[in-house]
Formats: structure tokens, sequence, C-alpha cells
């Protein structure tokens, strides 16, 4: 876990004063009523945020610097989709329901949180013990991962084991985080009023990849560039354009959380993300011409899949799973 330790406390504290300066600032831009005035200043609070604490952490182990990346990036963007959500006429959060909605969730629709707190709403046990299952089975899947890693296998390659464990790995620690631990998450909202929602949506089901990006794959981030770039831009530059615009957006925020903590493997997500922009660009081309990929279940979903899965290790690559991956079970290579 050595990746995940600092070697500088001062750091640690000066990252966490970070994070509580970008909530605190985001509050304040959500203020501004000039909405050209407060999209702009959103903006530059994401910029100056992420590029401080990279600088702040240039010497930290990867983990860590990822951590600090990616938190500092999740709080200055709830400033920017609050000033597009304000633009399209919604009221701003009190203080306290910034606070809930900008710390300590990790959706982005700020309007479910305006009249936190209120009677629960239905289906908050229901999905807290999903959760709590699917966080089970993750664990289960890292204890595999971890035993085949560790369990002595002379006769088989340490390559070939590498490639195993990471197979029961990476789904392990997805279902620990994404399906176990932010359900449950969401569940505590539910029983204090905010209509919060799994952010992800059997992604299994996905007939195209609009579907799989667009309603059932990491929900947040979806509502972020739906609201901070896509919207904004389809006005002036058309639905396909802000389309291909938004998923190299979300290319460059995976190489900011993937390949800049590490200091290596750049333009690989990013990549990854055109490519997949292309991808939808066919599945609209289709549409039109009425053979939508969707029509057919399977090979709708044999398309998602594969687009999903075969390029998977330029999105996940080795400098990656080396530095912030592996290290979670002493798999790293020196």
């Amino acid at each position: 876990m050595n990746a995940y330790t600092p070697n500088d406390v001062t750091v640690v504290l000066i990252v966490l004063a970070g994070f509580l300066a970008a909530l605190l600032s985001g509050f304040a831009i959500t203020r501004i009523r000039s909405v050209g005035v407060g999209r702009g200043t959103a903006w530059l609070l994401v910029v100056v945020g992420v590029a401080g604490i990279e600088r702040l952490t240039s010497t930290q182990p990867p983990g860590f610097r990822m951590l600090a990346i990616i938190g500092v990036l999740l709080y200055c963007m709830k400033a920017v989709v609050t000033v597009e959500t304000r633009a399209s006429g919604k009221e701003n959060l009190r203080l306290l329901n910034w606070f809930g909605f900008a710390g300590l969730w990790f959706g982005m629709r700020p309007t479910v949180f305006a009249r936190v707190p209120r009677a629960p709403r239905d289906g908050a046990n229901a999905l807290f013990w999903v959760g709590v299952k699917r966080l089970v089975l993750g664990v289960i899947l890292v204890a595999a991962a971890r035993a085949i890693w560790v369990v002595p296998a002379e006769s088989v390659p340490d390559m070939r084991r590498r490639i195993v464990a990471t197979v029961f790995l990476l789904p392990g620690l997805s279902l620990m985080l994404h399906f176990g631990a932010f359900n449950m998450l969401a569940a505590m909202w539910r029983h204090l009023g905010a209509d919060c929602r799994p952010l992800f949506r059997a992604p299994l089901l996905s007939r195209s990849l609009a579907e799989f990006w667009g309603q059932r794959w990491n929900q947040a981030f979806s509502e972020m560039t739906t609201l901070g770039v896509y919207r904004p831009l389809r006005t002036c530059l058309g639905t396909r354009t802000a389309t291909t615009v938004a998923f190299l957006f979300s290319g460059l925020l995976h190489e900011l959380a993937i390949s800049v903590p590490v200091k290596a493997g750049f333009d690989l997500p990013l990549f990854y993300f055109a490519l997949h922009a292309v991808a939808m660009l066919i599945e609209k081309r289709w549409e039109r011409v009425g053979r939508p990929i969707r029509a057919q279940a399977w090979r709708g979903r044999l398309w998602t899949i594969a687009w999903i899965m075969i390029p998977l290790p330029i999105l996940f690559h080795w400098p990656f799973l080396n530095g912030c991956v592996w290290p979670l079970l002493g798999m790293e290579t020196r």
C-alpha cells in the first residue's frame, strides 16, 4: 500500500485544506449573478485547483496523487454543474445543502439536494442492502485475486498470474466502490429525502454505447459532461460536434485521473474515448438510416461489450496498473 501512503504529513494537511477551499470557493461562485462570469470563474477554479494539487503532490506516491487529483477535480466540477443548472432557472442550494451535494455525494444533479432534509424516499433500505451484497461480492473477487497472486504456482508464469489476478481485481474493486459503497451512500441520502439514485445501473444490459454511457455507466460522469460541456456547446456547435467534444473532455479527465498520477501513459485514455466518440457517430448514422444497433438485443450488447472491453488496456494502461492498481495486492513490478 506504499503507493497510497504519503511521505509528508504537511502535504496531506494542505491537500485537505485545498479540498475545503474548493468547496467554499465553489459555493461562492454559485452566488455570482452573471452566468457568463460564473461559468468562467467555475472553469478557472477547475484549472487552478487541479494544477495546484498536481504540483503539490508531485513528489508523492501515485496512488495518493490519484486520490488527491480526483478529489479536487470532483469538488471543483460541482461548481461548474451548479452554475449551469442555475442558468436553466433552478434555485441555488443553501450552504449546508451545498456541502451535502458537493462534499458528500458523487452525483452531479444539485437539484436533488434543494429540499433536504425531508421525508425519506422509497427504496432506501432495499438499495442499501443491494449495496451491501455487491460490496461483499467485490471483496470476494478481490480476495480471489489476492489468492491467485500469492499462492505459490511455480508452473504458472508470473505474467499469466498477474493477468488473471487483474481480471478478478478490477471487477472486484468496481463492485466494492461503484456498485457497493455508492449504492449505500445513495441509500443514506434517500433516508434524508434526497432523490439520489444508483450511479451505475446494470451496465451489462446496455444495447448500445449511447445507452451504456448515457444511462447506465457512471451517471455522475454522464451528468457532469452533459451539464458542463454538451448542453452549453450544443446550441452553437450542433449535436454531433458537442458529443465529440464531450467524449474528448471525458478522455482529458481520465488522463488527469489515470496518466497524470503515474506520470506516464499520456494520450492513451484520451485515445480510448476518441475511439468511443467515433463509435457513437457510427451508431448515430445507423439510427438515421433506420438500422439502430439496439434493434437486436444480442447484437447491441455484443457491439457495446466489444467496444468497452477490447480497447480497455488502452484506458487502464500498464503504468497505471503498476502504480495505482497492482499495489493494492502487492503486485507492482520494481
